[in-house]
């Protein structure tokens, strides 16, 4: 009953969201319609330290490509330790800056010195006026990483390392039916192939208590129905707006999953400006929160709601991936977001999150936040995109995370 309420709560903040006026939704003075003269960013940095001859100022034009490049010790691999990560975003709209969003493609290939290699490719695409929107999202990964069965009745120490090969095709196409207000549908394929525990006297069903998903292969193949609502203009660096996104996904049988299974996403954001216009120095709150729900009981162990494994594996900074995992998960965040300088070079972020999880009858019950602050160095003033160092810490875990645009 308590989840069931939960989800009311959240499709009615849901509603009001989408019964919101364009005019309390978007910021009152839109930057994005602005040149970037006076601001700053890396590249100007190293034109001015090595005396690089100025050329005409850099103007933000329509349909230009921008391009940001970043090597980092450790980026969003999931895991703390070292690792070899490089960041790639492109960004570029495909029309008119007034009508149309910034679209985006991020590629992140990563290698973590202990068997983990990923090639993940995200990306947003917009076309002209918002019409039309594809979102994809594609991977390949060999992933070993630590579990700790589902709810929360482990501690820190009791946990296993599963490994397993990983596919990951997810694409989305979405078509406006009003303004911001897209519908659409999409495809969604999850394939591990040898899963297994790395310590041969470990059962992962009898260490997990779930018998779906924990040994050989595990296929998920099905599709889904989106409702997505979005007055952003930039999902590398939102501006003030708001975000909600339903998505309702079926795996059957027919398909090639292993069982039938059915699962709900509810993801809600809002961004508020503490500044009446958005050409000073930012000052933004953000809030996060997510609902995400397996409906029976044959989802597979890997595909279950877990901590760190949101669509855009964004979450629960300050918290070891896949640390909490369940039949259901719910997660709220909260970012303060500030320029340090006002030609927007460098800012700050504090940011604390908090989640529960179901299983072992934990939800509602066990509760496990984290908190933190982050340094934003602008990399690319034309894309508006930041290198993002943030440190969190929780209960038994602390670590950096490192990469390429706004987690939220």
């Amino acid at each position: 009953m308590m989840k069931i309420k939960l989800t009311l709560i959240l499709l009615l903040l849901s509603a009001i969201t989408f019964g919101q006026s364009a005019s309390s939704i978007l910021p009152k003075c839109d930057r994005t319609t602005c040149d970037t003269v006076g601001k700053k960013d890396i590249i100007d940095v190293i034109k001015k330290s090595f005396h690089i001859r100025k050329s005409k100022p850099r103007i933000v034009q329509d349909k230009k490509i921008y391009f940001s490049f970043f090597p980092a010790g450790n980026a969003a691999t999931g895991s703390s330790g070292k690792a070899l990560v490089t960041s790639t975003t492109a960004t570029m709209y495909l029309g008119s800056r007034k009508t149309t969003n910034i679209s985006s493609a991020t590629f992140t290939p990563y290698f973590n010195f202990k068997g983990r290699f990923g090639l993940p490719l995200r990306s947003s695409i917009w076309f002209l006026n918002n019409t039309w929107t594809l979102q994809g999202d594609i991977r390949f990964l060999v992933y070993p990483q630590y579990t700790w069965g589902l709810g929360s009745k482990n501690s820190s120490e009791e946990k296993t390392l599963i490994d397993y090969q990983y596919i990951r095709f997810y694409q989305t196409a979405l078509v406006r039916i009003k303004p911001y207000l897209y519908i659409g549908g999409g495809y969604r394929l999850d394939y591990r192939t040898n899963v297994h525990s790395d310590e041969p006297t470990i059962r992962l069903d009898s260490f997990t208590g779930y018998k779906y998903g924990v040994d050989g292969n595990s296929f998920s193949s099905g599709l889904s129905l989106n409702l997505l609502y979005d007055t952003r203009n930039n999902s590398v660096n939102p501006l003030p707006g708001a975000y909600a996104n339903f998505e309702y996904r079926l795996n059957p049988k027919l398909l090639g999953s292993q069982d039938t299974w059915h699962s709900i996403y509810i993801d809600l954001r809002k961004y508020i400006s503490l500044n009446p216009c958005q050409l000073e120095k930012q000052n933004t709150l953000a809030f996060w929160t997510y609902l995400w729900t397996s409906i029976n009981d044959k989802t597979p162990y890997l595909d279950l709601p877990s901590t760190g494994w949101d669509p855009h594996n964004r979450s629960a900074r300050g918290i070891d991936q896949n640390r909490y995992r369940g039949k259901t998960l719910y997660y709220f965040e909260t970012e303060y977001r500030r320029d340090i300088t006002r030609n927007g070079l460098l800012g700050f972020v504090l940011f604390s999150n908090i989640n529960t999880v179901s299983g072992s009858g934990t939800f509602l019950s066990s509760w496990h936040p984290a908190a933190g602050a982050g340094l934003r160095v602008k990399f690319n003033k034309g894309g508006s995109t930041n290198i993002c160092i943030d440190y969190g810490v929780s209960k038994d875990y602390k670590g950096f995370k490192i990469g390429l645009g706004e987690v939220f």
